[in-house]
């Protein structure tokens, strides 16, 4: 059951949505800002580099407003839209690696690092976020998608083109190899 403030917010962007498929760019600016930072921390999840990533958010938003005028309204737009930005960073990680752009300098690497975190531990966040980024790919992405952002197993199989068996199966490896990074000393 939803609350009254959920029902509001979820009215709210449906009107948003609404204007921005009638050609208002300022409705869409407001759902780019609402939305930003969950894209970006997806695709920096996925592609673990903060160019790329930055690359991805900007072509999901892109995407989704060519898109906007087909989005069917049966899911929420936040859902939509994350689905076309794993779509985006999972396209960018399959390309070679001549045809990527060049990592950011060490000085902007430094700026985005410094504004990504603003939560009160950032050496716990930062340590798991390095240990999510050292999972091998398919247990990263699982974990990503069904662990951190909570599609169901069947969502995330469809995203990324495996069986729902390899996707819970990526998700059990996942959760073990980062048991035993953050915890070294609890496992055999």
């Amino acid at each position: 059951m939803i609350s009254a403030a959920q029902s509001e917010r979820i009215d709210w962007e449906a009107a948003l949505v609404q204007r921005a498929r009638n050609g208002d760019m300022r409705a869409f600016e407001r759902l780019y800002r609402e939305h930003i930072g969950r894209v970006y921390g997806l695709c920096l999840r996925l592609v673990r580099e903060p160019s790329t990533a930055e690359d991805c958010a900007q072509e999901a938003f892109i995407n989704a407003w060519r898109g906007l005028k087909s989005f069917q309204t049966r899911s929420a737009f936040g859902t939509w839209l994350h689905r076309i930005a794993v779509n985006v960073a999972l396209a960018r990680r399959r390309k070679p690696a001549w045809m990527s752009q060049p990592a950011a300098s060490p000085e902007e690497q430094e700026e985005l690092e410094e504004m990504e975190w603003s939560l009160d531990t950032p050496v716990e966040v930062s340590e798991i976020e390095a240990a999510v980024a050292e999972l091998p790919d398919g247990a990263r992405d699982v974990l990503v998608l069904s662990g951190i952002y909570g599609y169901s197993h069947s969502e995330t199989a469809e995203m990324l083109g495996v069986a729902e068996g390899t996707c819970k199966a990526q998700l059990h490896r996942a959760r073990a190899l980062l048991r035993r990074k953050l915890n070294p000393e609890s496992t055999p």
